[in-house]
């Protein structure tokens, strides 16, 4: 798509030099910041970046800015700041803003109430999420993560090990949380991995250790050759991207026999006694594709993650990623807001903070939509990042976690840890002024 998407819903005369739009990202793993005026935003180089990062089905213009629900325009000079946004978490328009002279011609595919704030841009953005209307929020637990560290080659002993080390330490860690690996997936029936270990043994020993016990899976994916996709085709809707050496396919979950799939292994997942889960891959549930029921796919995934939230009842800490954001308002406890800490080729931080960007244009939404997770600090000596990374994630976020082999730390990655732990993370709002610096990182942050 050359042309930009939608009607003209607004024109903005701005100040080329100060003037900035920020542009919110379909996905946890989306690109979101503050963009300066005439500058565009970023787009997918591949297909399966579209379908993974993106927002499926709805391709970025070739130039401007292009946000998912929400835009911001400052037009700089002092001027009122003008909020493009819909309060409907399943009607989420795309809104494009375009430079055009000294002016931004702002259009929408849908409906968005515009609104002109006085008191500027960061103060349009908390004034957009204090309106959804989110209240109660739970103060987030303390977590260590096996990712980082295990991967998919995570064990029971590997958990064990940490686990003693904790306590051994005094690490003021609430949550032990397993990541992928301990299980092949929903398409072969969450059962455990033929190397991990019992995980209903393994749960009794964490919470006997006065621990939480956590696990990550994720429910609206499937394997395009796993056995439930071979045995029930007609559960899947539409592609989803490729992972785990195989294509993805989101599940349907407008099906009944899908919704009693999945409210019955979380059900038995809480019963075994887990109540935190990191719920992974939720774009899936989005995707377009052939439905049993002829509803707008955003429609289809805010049902379905009312259900798993029905069906793990209130006390379970839910940790939404890879999320569709604005159709998740108001049914997880905490949200990624950035994209992993690293990935294949980045365990030495050579590749830099790949979330600091999303994270810092993100800081409005701490204790408004939900809990801020950043994604886990990484403190061993091997990572080269770990002092800025874990001064973002405690100054920036609200959940605290990390992801190390605690044997492995070094003295000054235990202080570390322990730093970032001291306070057990908030369900707070950030104050205006470090929403405020936190804008001005992020559009920093994209030069770079």
């Amino acid at each position: 798509m050359s042309g930009s998407p939608g009607e003209v819903v607004d024109e903005v005369p701005v100040d080329p030099g100060t003037g900035r739009i920020y542009a919110e990202g379909w996905q946890s793993w989306s690109p979101a910041t503050w963009h300066p005026i005439g500058a565009g935003g970023r787009r997918p180089a591949e297909e399966w970046e579209q379908l993974m990062r993106f927002r499926p089905g709805t391709p970025v213009a070739a130039t401007g800015v292009q946000g998912e629900g929400l835009l911001v325009v400052d037009p700089g000079g002092g001027e009122p700041a003008r909020c493009y946004a819909s309060a409907d978490p399943v009607a989420v328009p795309t809104v494009h803003a375009a430079v055009t002279g000294d002016r931004v011609e702002v259009r929408s595919t849908g409906p968005v109430d515009v609104r002109a704030v006085p008191e500027g841009a960061e103060a349009a953005l908390e004034a957009f999420g204090d309106g959804l209307g989110v209240a109660g929020l739970a103060a987030p637990p303390t977590v260590w993560c096996t990712w980082y560290r295990y991967f998919e080659d995570v064990t029971a002993a590997d958990v064990r090990e940490n686990l003693a080390a904790i306590s051994a330490r005094d690490l003021q860690v609430d949550v032990v949380q397993v990541d992928d690996g301990w299980s092949p997936g929903l398409g072969e029936g969450l059962a455990e991995g033929e190397t991990f270990g019992s995980l209903a043994a393994l749960v009794d020993d964490v919470r006997a250790a006065g621990r939480r016990a956590g696990l990550w899976l994720a429910p609206f994916l499937v394997g395009a050759e796993t056995t439930l996709a071979r045995e029930h085709p007609e559960w899947l809707t539409g592609p989803a991207g490729r992972n785990w050496g195989q294509d993805l396919r989101g599940l349907d979950l407008t099906r009944p026999a899908v919704q009693e799939l999945l409210a019955g292994h979380v059900r038995r997942l809480v019963g075994l006694g887990i109540d935190y889960l990191k719920l992974d891959f939720l774009y899936a549930g989005a995707v377009p594709g052939p439905r049993h029921v002829d509803v707008d796919p955003v429609v289809a995934y805010r049902d379905g993650l009312a259900l798993v939230r029905e069906a793990a009842g209130p006390d379970v800490y839910l940790v939404g990623c890879g999320a569709p954001l604005l159709p998740s308002v108001g049914l997880v406890d905490a949200m990624r807001v950035s994209p992993d800490t690293f990935h294949e080729g980045g365990e030495d931080g050579s590749t830099g903070l790949r979330g600091l960007m999303p994270l810092a244009a993100r800081a409005w939404q701490q204790g408004r939509l939900w809990v801020n997770d950043p994604d886990c600090v990484v403190a061993r000596p091997s990572y080269s990042q770990r002092d800025r990374w874990s001064e973002a994630a405690r100054t920036l976020g609200g959940l605290r976690s990390f992801s190390d082999r605690v044997e492995e730390l070094d003295a000054r990655g235990l202080e570390t840890v322990r730093t970032l732990l001291a306070d057990g993370g908030t369900a707070q709002p950030l104050p205006r002024g470090r929403v405020h610096d936190a804008a001005r990182l992020a559009q920093a942050e994209l030069a770079t």
